[in-house]
């Protein structure tokens, strides 16, 4: 709902600021005092065409700002998060728009502060604003958006089987281009199936093991060194305990003999003195490690006796092989490893194709079936809710003062199937009897229009989550009877939203809850002419219809029936 609008150098408006209420508001003045620019201010918000024309003679520009009640979750909140021009915090504070129009034809946008694109306040204007001008019908004028009013007239259980309809396409959309794309990339698969089949055989052949690479490396390094390894074992057990007495030319002394050398000479004292024994004890420890290693060295020398080249040779073919799987599947051979893991696991999805293409298949052909007989049900239902449409929205024109034109509902089912069904809806128009019904716009006076429109609003109304109708002289060419049937039907619409009305007939006027006034004043010596725009009091009220009716707000007699006007309304929509 519009709480607030505020509109400065447009066309004859100098400056005007309007608090709005809920409800049926009415805007209402001589002609050319500039009626009309608080509609061209709505579409201005609404991302219309701004031209140069429009900004006032004289001022720099043109500016309307409007403050409007959305409530947290509301389509227009989502697009402006989705755009990051407010966050997603659940905030229900009133919404700014504004535009500015520069005298020079420059136009900018705002929403919430910031600037946006004039094509972004366009779709935020769109979910909040709906707009039935003498020249643009903006809702209802798209084949989608006369599917969805349809549908929305259709009621709950229709929307129930429609979103069960659109869970089951969206399953079949999601299995048909996953099996689309299966078959289509068949030879693809089967290619790349055989090679990675190739290369997990030429892997297995080999069956490396994790980090054999740098076991062989190091068993390389020692067995191209077995010579230099061996002597430097031996020459290291001789000095620890002396060589054989077939190997040694000149016995010499050793680290074990002299150990013994050592402790012979403690033997005797070590019960002399403490101290000393500890030290004897730290000499047998000694002696004992020294064995041991003595005894290692010869068993890692003799071991190296039995390896020879032939072990070597070994040794450098396999690091060959394995060499040839690093350099294709990886530096290391765990790297191998896991590319081998990986590649069994895609060739089982890849040798599960020719399964998932006949599940598939099958899948898709059901859900097809089942499609086919959940559209039929939807084409009938809402075939069913176009006759009933007809003929709800066929009652309000006849009380409109156009009981000969024929709303139809054209309801075409096609042979593809989408997210919405199978159909295509058309709402068409006869205006006249014998005119051939033709699209909403077509064949039919711009306020013959605006009263079809209020006729659809009115009669969807109560399934629609509506924001604001804005109407520009929906009762242009009647009056009478007909004016206050509209009078009646805009209260109703008023119900279930937030409805402005341009209007020249005191009998719409009178069922307003609100009455705003433009009065053009001009000052031909200034040589300036300029509106202002108020809201009217109750007295006010009675002026206006007054002056509506008769041309003068002080005749008494146009007094009493204005004031008969307001009384008949309020009683009619207490």
């Amino acid at each position: 709902m519009i709480e607030h609008l505020t509109i400065s150098g447009l066309g004859v408006i100098d400056r005007a600021e309007l608090e709005l209420d809920p409800g049926f508001t009415v805007v209402t003045g001589e002609t050319g005092a500039g009626k009309t620019m608080v509609v061209t201010a709505f579409g201005l918000l609404l991302g219309a065409r701004a031209e140069a024309s429009a900004v006032r003679t004289g001022a720099e520009r043109a500016a309307v700002d409007a403050a409007i009640a959305v409530p947290a979750g509301h389509p227009a909140r989502r697009r402006l998060q989705e755009a990051e021009i407010i966050d997603d915090d659940g905030d229900d504070d009133p919404l700014l728009l504004g535009r500015v129009i520069s005298a020079k034809g420059r136009s900018r946008a705002s929403a919430a502060g910031r600037p946006v694109p004039i094509s972004l306040l366009g779709e935020i204007g769109a979910e909040l604003v709906t707009v039935h001008g003498q020249s643009d019908q903006l809702r209802l004028k798209s084949a989608a958006a006369q599917r969805r009013a349809l549908d929305s007239f259709a009621g709950a259980e229709f929307a129930q089987l429609l979103e069960n309809y659109q869970q089951d396409f969206s399953r079949y959309t999601a299995q048909k281009a996953e099996l689309e794309e299966i078959t289509a990339h068949e030879i693809e698969r089967r290619r790349e199936a055989e090679q990675l089949q190739q290369a997990l055989e030429s892997i297995d052949e080999v069956d490396p093991q994790p980090g054999e690479d740098e076991q062989l490396r190091a068993e390389t390094l020692k067995l191209e060194n077995v010579e230099a390894l061996r002597e430097a074992a031996r020459t290291a057990q001789q000095a620890l305990t002396g060589a054989d007495a077939a190997e040694a030319v000149e016995p010499g002394p050793n680290a074990a003999e002299l150990l013994e050398t050592s402790a012979a000479a403690l033997a005797p004292v070590t019960d002399q003195d403490p101290e000393l024994e500890t030290i004897a004890q730290q000499l047998s420890d000694v002696s004992a490690l020294l064995s041991d290693a003595a005894s290692q060295l010869g068993i890692y020398a003799a071991g190296l006796d039995e390896s020879g080249p032939e072990r070597l040779a070994q040794v450098h073919q396999r690091r060959a092989e394995l060499d040839r799987l690093m350099r294709l599947y990886g530096p290391e051979i765990d790297d191998v490893l896991a590319w081998a893991d990986q590649a069994r696991r895609r060739l089982s999805t890849l040798d599960s194709d020719a399964e998932r293409i006949e599940e598939l298949t099958a899948s898709v052909s059901e859900l097809e079936q089942q499609l086919q007989r959940q559209a039929e049900d939807l084409t009938r239902r809402r075939r069913e809710a176009g006759r009933q449409l007809a003929e709800a929205v066929g009652e309000e024109l006849a009380a409109l003062a156009m009981p000969h034109a024929e709303l139809v509902v054209e309801v075409t089912a096609e042979e593809q199937l989408s997210r919405h069904g199978a159909d295509t809806v058309a709402i068409l128009l006869s205006p006249h009897p014998g005119s051939a019904p033709l699209p909403l716009g077509k064949g039919a006076s711009g306020g013959e229009l605006s009263r079809v429109m209020l006729a659809l609003e009115v009669v969807l109304a109560a399934q629609a989550a509506a924001g604001t109708f804005i109407f520009d002289e929906v009762d242009a060419g009647v009056g009478g009877v007909a004016a206050v049937q509209i009078g009646r039907r805009l209260a109703k619409l008023a119900r279930h939203a937030q409805v402005i009305v341009v209007t020249h007939l005191p009998q719409v006027a009178a069922y307003a809850d609100q009455h705003i006034h433009v009065r053009k004043t001009a000052d031909a010596a200034a040589g300036v002419t300029a509106s202002d725009v108020r809201a009217l009091s109750d007295a006010e009220r009675v002026e206006e219809l007054a002056r509506m009716l008769a041309g003068q707000e002080d005749s008494a007699s146009a007094k009493a029936h204005a004031s008969e006007l307001l009384q008949t309304a309020a009683q009619e929509n207490p």
